[in-house]
């Protein structure tokens, strides 16, 4: 007995290791990228984003003029420590410090450095603020000088994915609950054979359907718009909002259901003021779901919205910027941020509802 409970004690420490590695694992990456978006140009370009962190490091603690007229092919000595140009340049350790020569031969600099503890606090909001807003504004150089940046303005475009994406959540919920709903609970002829064919549909790549779904909306000439690119997202999300709210809402205690029938409830009472309220984790999961895959979707909204215009989306906005800014990682990872938030928001603010959602139909009985 003694055995099998040491044995167990072991297993679930080894699983919640496990677990938490991979969660670290997982936001690592996420931390990595929130804390260079608040970092200048030279700071991201000096060192990397954990330098923030408490660390020894070279810290100049005085500087000098660098001597004038020496012989290149000769030692200099500085301070009592003798060595070469190039070696002052790489910088030359000697009790306990280090002499470091900036500049050329004629105007150059000697830094006297110590290591200290010190953290990397070079922090800044202007990398958001020239994301999101459309000024011009000035940025400092790490060689001094400054350059005028005209700011990226995807205030608009995150408007615009907001647009696109919250009506292509709620539709696909919509219909595919009721759908569902006929699923589990109606009879009627044929019902077996479209459940099957809705399960097919799940199997139907996304990059086969396009092209004759695009056709279809040239002929009724609504590409372009925000109507073709929701019925675009409705389309390719309902058999998995219809197979996972049916294997939910089917689950439902049937003695509640006939309770409803018996006091002369329809269908639509029912599943209105019953199996909805009951199937609130499936459709939270879904909407997780469905948001996300939305508001990160590229390739539809490339297709149906196209790459540029009034209409552009967040993602389409941030591949212009990485074209146009492709070494500015600090505004690349603002704009990244900036992108991750509002799905962070949904799914913190519906994870109670997640893990149940995604369980749904699992265990019967």
């Amino acid at each position: 007995m003694k055995s099998y409970s040491r044995n167990k004690r072991t297993s679930s420490l080894i699983v919640n290791i496990s677990l938490a590695l991979i969660c670290f694992l997982w936001i690592l990456p996420t931390i990595g990228l929130l804390v260079s978006s608040f970092r200048t140009s030279r700071a991201i370009a000096e060192s990397g984003w954990w330098y923030i962190l408490p660390h020894q490091a070279w810290v100049k603690i005085s500087e000098m003029p660098a001597p004038t007229g020496t012989d290149p092919d000769k030692p200099i000595t500085i301070e009592g420590v003798s060595a070469t140009f190039e070696q002052f340049r790489a910088g030359v350790e000697a009790n306990g410090k280090r002499l470091k020569w900036e500049g050329n031969r004629r105007l150059g600099t000697i830094f006297v450095e110590e290591q200290r503890w010190t953290m990397d606090t070079r922090f800044t909001l202007d990398n958001y603020r020239a994301v999101i807003l459309g000024d011009q504004f000035q940025e400092k150089q790490a060689d001094g000088t400054s350059r005028q940046i005209q700011g990226n303005d995807i205030g608009p475009s995150m408007i615009n994915t907001a647009v696109v994406a919250i009506p292509s959540t709620i539709l696909p919920i919509l219909i595919a609950a009721f759908a569902a709903y006929a699923f589990s609970w109606m009879n009627f002829i044929g019902r077996k054979i479209l459940f099957v064919a809705v399960v097919a549909l799940l199997v139907v790549p996304l990059q086969v359907a396009m092209v004759p779904i695009l056709r279809d909306f040239a002929r009724l000439e609504i590409n372009g718009s925000y109507l073709a690119v929701w019925l675009a997202h409705v389309t390719f999300g309902l058999p998995l909002a219809t197979y996972l709210l049916y294997n939910y809402i089917s689950q439902l205690p049937r003695e509640t259901m006939e309770a409803a029938y018996i006091d002369g409830a329809s269908h639509f009472t029912t599943f209105t003021r019953l199996v909805l309220p009951l199937s609130v984790p499936a459709l939270a999961s879904f909407a997780i779901f469905q948001f996300i895959w939305v508001w990160n979707d590229f390739l539809v909204s490339l297709i149906f919205l196209g790459p540029s215009g009034n209409l552009r989306v967040m993602t389409a906005r941030l591949t212009d910027m990485i074209g146009s800014r492709g070494q500015d990682w600090h505004y690349l990872t603002a704009g990244a941020f900036v992108t991750m938030l509002v799905p962070l928001i949904v799914f913190f603010s519906m994870q109670r509802y997640f893990i149940r959602g995604l369980l749904a139909g699992s265990v019967k009985g």
